[in-house]
């Protein structure tokens, strides 16, 4: 556990003595969220409340490793510029010792409620507790303690509740663990937020047609998009199968029909959400538009990740870009939102053969392509964009073993949009089907370029991007 003080005078102090470093970064993002040092990980309290949007998102202020995990917070009016506060969570009690883990955030009275996983360890063991505060308009929070515990018939992992509000009832979904080791959903109702009444199980292995589906299910998020009911989950320990499932821990969803008289949920297949290398823990809000916006961060807990370059600097890990959700032919596409084209600067358009489109500097910049069908781009030393025919695929150098690795798609390609940072790209095809999201860190320095090989005509525009 922390005391609120210490951590306060560690946490200004680090940040006196290393912003400079983490700022001076040649890999920190210009415009990509991102923690003010230390690690970041999973989105948090997602909400569009009064005017603005509320960030939250698992930190660890003190270090580059993951740990005691504190809740920062960020606002914005915009989706593009945003204000960083001090921590919102703090593990200070016995119910959150080893760290205050993800949860979601509600208007109740209209002030927003966060509702969090207390994680507990213990020698042999773990234990959570579902934990309520109340934030106030300054950016302070009033703990109101436990409100959930383990069911029978579950391990200690238990966490990441989603809420939200249907008809008179609050409910609450959980990532779980069962006792055979098998990966769940379950869910709660309540009506005052505070005394909640056990659902059963929503979904999981062995559950709506899937076998055995990995060993726990982290980071659900159950909203209704065009009149279905669309539950996120990130499933851990599922094998690579036909190209899917290709990263140690996978993030997607299905589509079905929740019924909430009989308390029962029928979905369709699993779809991945993203099937770039770096992409978990996402989670959505509906702003006050109407719109579901969805942030994911663009990390994994795997083998590549206490080799990030930016940790010798003091930072590691950043969020993907602000989507926004649509629901068409039975699929979740995803839109960067509308607010980042405010980014764009200096638009340039080249009709011409690939091969004579001269390389570009840019470091931050959008693309959109349009035209052909058999064409390569380049980035530097480090990733490289292939469209074959029905196929694209997206190559890096892996920063820890500095061997090329992929990850790919296939169908019929018709338009290409590029979001790329210092040390990110994210891939939209056509309007948003499919997305594949990367890290990368290039040794070029200030020489880094973008090359383009193909003998086919391609439609181009790009911009730079920046503030």
């Amino acid at each position: 556990m922390y005391k609120k003080e210490e951590l306060y005078q560690k946490l200004i102090t680090k940040l006196l003595n290393d912003s400079c470093t983490v700022e001076a970064d040649y890999y920190r993002p210009q415009w990509h969220i991102s923690a003010p040092i230390g690690l970041l990980n999973d989105p948090n309290g997602l909400i569009h409340h009064k005017g603005d949007y509320h960030l939250f998102y698992q930190w660890n202020p003190l270090s580059c490793r993951h740990g005691k995990k504190v809740w920062g917070h960020m606002t914005s009016k915009d989706l593009v510029s945003w204000k960083h506060y001090f921590p919102a969570l703090i593990p200070e009690e016995e119910y959150e010792s080893h760290g205050c883990y993800s949860g979601s955030a509600i208007v109740m009275n209209d002030q927003v409620q966060l509702f969090y996983t207390g994680n507990v360890k213990f020698e042999g063991g773990r234990t959570a507790y579902q934990c309520l505060a109340s934030l106030n308009d300054d950016g302070s929070v009033q703990k109101l303690g436990p409100v959930i515990s383990v069911p029978k018939g579950y391990t200690g992992h238990v966490r990441d509740p989603k809420i939200w509000l249907h008809e008179e009832y609050f409910y609450v979904v959980l990532g779980a663990q069962n006792i055979d080791k098998q990966g769940k959903v379950i869910w709660y109702r309540s009506n005052d937020l505070l005394n909640w009444q056990f659902l059963g199980e929503l979904a999981g292995s062995g559950l709506n047609g899937l076998d055995k589906f990995g060993y726990m299910w982290e980071c659900p998020d159950l909203f209704n998009l065009e009149g279905k009911d669309i539950l996120l989950f990130c499933p851990q320990g599922l094998e690579k199968e036909n190209g899917h499932f290709a990263n140690l821990f996978q993030a997607g969803y299905v589509i079905g029909a929740l019924n909430y008289h009989t308390k029962s949920y029928q979905h369709g297949v699993f779809q991945e959400l993203d099937l770039g290398f770096d992409f978990y823990a996402p989670q959505t809000m509906k702003d006050e538009y109407g719109r579901r916006i969805l942030i994911g961060w663009m990390g994994l807990p795997d083998e590549n990740e206490s080799y990030h370059p930016t940790i010798k600097n003091g930072w590691v890990h950043q969020m993907t870009c602000p989507r926004e959700l649509i629901l068409k032919n039975g699929k979740l596409y995803q839109q960067p939102v509308e607010e980042l084209k405010v980014l764009r600067k200096n638009k340039t358009t080249k009709i011409s053969v690939a091969n004579n489109i001269p390389s570009l500097k840019l470091r931050c910049a959008e693309m959109i392509i349009e035209g052909g069908v058999n064409y390569q781009i380049d980035l530097s030393d480090v990733v490289s964009i292939q469209v074959d025919n029905n196929e694209i695929t997206l190559k890096r150098k892996n920063w820890r073993t500095n061997l090329w690795e992929s990850r790919s798609w296939q169908g019929h390609i018709e338009l290409l949009q590029i979001l790329l940072d210092h040390s990110s790209i994210e891939l939209f095809i056509n309007n948003g089907e499919a997305v594949l999201s990367s890290r990368f860190f290039s040794l070029c320095d200030k020489s880094f370029n973008i090359i383009f090989k193909g003998g086919e005509v391609i439609h181009l525009t790009y911009w730079t991007l920046s503030y």
